[in-house]
């Protein structure tokens, strides 16, 4: 565990759960759903309160094991009819409020790089942006579903800008981790996203955003082609 102030590890634990509360929310509740990710939680949770992710001189990382599975999943839900048919059922409206857990995970980073636990790089002074997409995913949503008044091209320009600054600010956070590789940070590594409940950040969040916004692309392109038979 960090040496954290408390205010932190709880603002990130009510983070975790308004993620999950958004997502299951835009499955519908989905059994499915709601067990898969408390299991998650569960299992993530035992395994990294043992110190095992905390240990970075082995490889390959052991990172592996918190990131890969969620990652496996979502390549299967695209690969798959039963994945594809899946997704169709899920609230795009919603997926796109979920972005807004952006704005606290942002400001979170920040409070992790006062106290030492995440490089300057990784935070809205540094190189990472993403700030940006949990602000303007309000937007999107009120405009874009709620007053309907943005096109689906605005929405779609949208969603890519804001994967690329995910992509952006999951490239530098990787890199910060004091692997081997570590290419940035090596005054103050990304030490944080080893520890309780950090981890959930890149085991959890990240992959529900990600998700988010790749069937919210396939949603639009979906309704472009059924457009186009009916034109």
């Amino acid at each position: 565990m960090l040496d954290l102030p408390i205010y932190i590890t709880l603002s990130f634990g009510l983070t975790i759960l308004l993620s999950v509360f958004l997502f299951c929310k835009a499955t519908a509740y989905s059994k499915t759903i709601v067990v898969v990710l408390s299991l998650w939680l569960v299992i993530q949770s035992v395994i990294c309160l043992t110190g095992f992710y905390a240990v970075t001189d082995v490889l390959p990382p052991r990172f592996i094991f918190l990131v890969a599975p969620p990652l496996v999943a979502i390549v299967l839900l695209f690969a798959t009819s039963k994945g594809k048919k899946y997704m169709d059922g899920w609230n795009v409206k919603a997926l796109t409020l979920l972005h807004v857990v952006r704005i606290p995970v942002e400001l979170i980073l920040f409070q992790l790089f006062l106290n030492k636990a995440v490089p300057e790089i990784m935070t809205f002074e540094g190189r990472n942006f993403d700030i940006i997409s949990g602000i303007s995913s309000l937007i999107i949503f009120y405009f874009g579903y709620v007053k309907n008044v943005l096109s689906q091209k605005i929405i779609m320009v949208w969603n890519i800008v804001c994967l690329l600054l995910l992509l952006n600010i999951v490239f530098h956070g990787v890199l910060s981790v004091p692997y081997p590789f570590q290419q940035f940070g090596f005054e103050q590594p990304n030490i944080a996203l080893l520890h309780f409940p950090f981890i959930f950040l890149p085991g959890l969040i990240v992959p529900l955003v990600l998700l988010s916004h790749l069937v919210s692309i396939r949603y639009i392109l979906k309704n472009n082609q059924k457009l186009k038979l009916y034109e």
